[in-house]
């Protein structure tokens, strides 16, 4: 049957689809419930009382069983549109594909207050680290489609500022919007790194995660990129043994150490990077460390991981289903508003 109709209506049939299809089968359910209810039964006085409209109307020369076809149809047109907006049709179009990684990647980004250093440089000006880091995450989050990644952010607390999600756009713009003193200003680093494990780890989602979506490819790699600009100084839990912990789960951690001074050089300054720890944890768990000094840096730092958590691939596409119900239920509106006319003109 379908070779025999154009192209288009070929596509568009293939297209077609219905929610729920079974509600096509109560179609014929006036015309049952019109054969097995009993017939009304006359009054025993037998009289025939004609309404005074028809009475009118017949004297007027109009023709009654017009009007009552007339309203048939109108009452057909609302029960058969109310039936078809009920079974739910919808066109059926393929996406895109997607790239997709099958990878999930947490953030963990020091807000502390020594994130406030104006020490980086951007467009020949000379910025706060937490606005380089800014400009530079956010553009690496955006190039990451087709990963499931979210953000930690902690100073003296830890908080998930985005649940892991393909939304690069809403992780992205949840960094941007990161403030210093959101979550207090010392430097938490085990905390933070543990709770962007707690968002990875298998029960991830029954301790506040969002689940994966049906069909949605499983992770291959889970990463985890700590950064921060300080040494640890806050929080319940030693960075080093949440590093045991993220090899147990398997879970790579990237870190970067940001800022110009450590504490093998810090002469006295306060607040300056642990890299000796960060270089630990990269190592117990197959991940890389990054010396960030400045904004090329950043920058260099940013291309590195996106080479190093590389291999994205076509994901098959996702159906998407515009709904036409609306048409029929509009369809049934004007048949209800035909009647209720007819009614007030009888």
């Amino acid at each position: 049957m379908t070779g025999l109709l154009p192209q288009g209506l070929t596509a568009l049939a293939s297209a077609f689809d219905l929610a729920s299809p079974y509600a096509l089968l109560l179609l014929p359910l006036p015309l049952l419930a019109a054969r097995l209810m009993p017939a009304e039964r006359v009054g025993s006085s037998g009289a025939l009382r004609v309404p005074a409209s028809l009475v009118a109307e017949a004297a007027r020369g109009e023709s009654i069983a017009a009007r009552g076809r007339g309203r048939a149809v109108l009452i057909w047109t609302l029960w058969s549109a109310l039936v078809v907006a009920l079974a739910g049709p919808r066109l059926v179009l393929p996406a895109t594909a997607l790239p997709a990684s099958g990878r999930e990647i947490m953030l963990a980004m020091d807000l502390s207050g020594s994130m406030e250093r104006r020490d980086f440089a951007l467009d020949g000006q000379t910025v706060t680290r937490l606005a380089a880091v800014k400009r530079v995450g956010t553009d690496f989050i955006r190039r990451r489609a087709g990963d499931r990644i979210g953000l930690v952010i902690f100073a003296n607390e830890s908080y998930v500022a985005a649940s892991p999600s393909f939304d690069t756009a809403t992780v992205a713009r949840a960094l941007d919007e990161a403030t210093i003193g959101l979550v207090g200003r010392s430097t938490g680093i085990g905390d933070g790194l543990g709770l962007a494990l707690k968002r990875l780890s298998p029960t991830g989602a029954e301790a506040g995660g969002v689940p994966q979506a049906e069909g949605a490819p499983q992770a291959t790699a889970k990463v985890v990129i700590l950064m921060t600009d300080g040494a640890n100084n806050a929080g319940q839990t030693t960075p080093r043994d949440v590093a045991g912990l993220a090899k147990e789960l398997g879970i790579r951690v990237h870190t970067i150490a940001l800022g110009p001074r450590d504490l093998s050089n810090a002469d006295g300054e306060q607040d300056v990077v642990d890299t000796e720890t960060l270089r630990d944890i990269a190592d117990l768990t197959g991940g890389r460390m990054f010396r960030v000094k400045t904004t090329d840096d950043l920058m260099a730092m940013a291309e590195a991981i996106d080479q190093i958590e590389g291999g994205r691939a076509k994901a098959p596409p996702v159906p998407l289903r515009k709904d036409l119900w609306p048409w029929p239920a509009a369809l049934a509106f004007l048949a209800a508003a035909g009647l209720l006319a007819s009614r007030r003109t009888a």
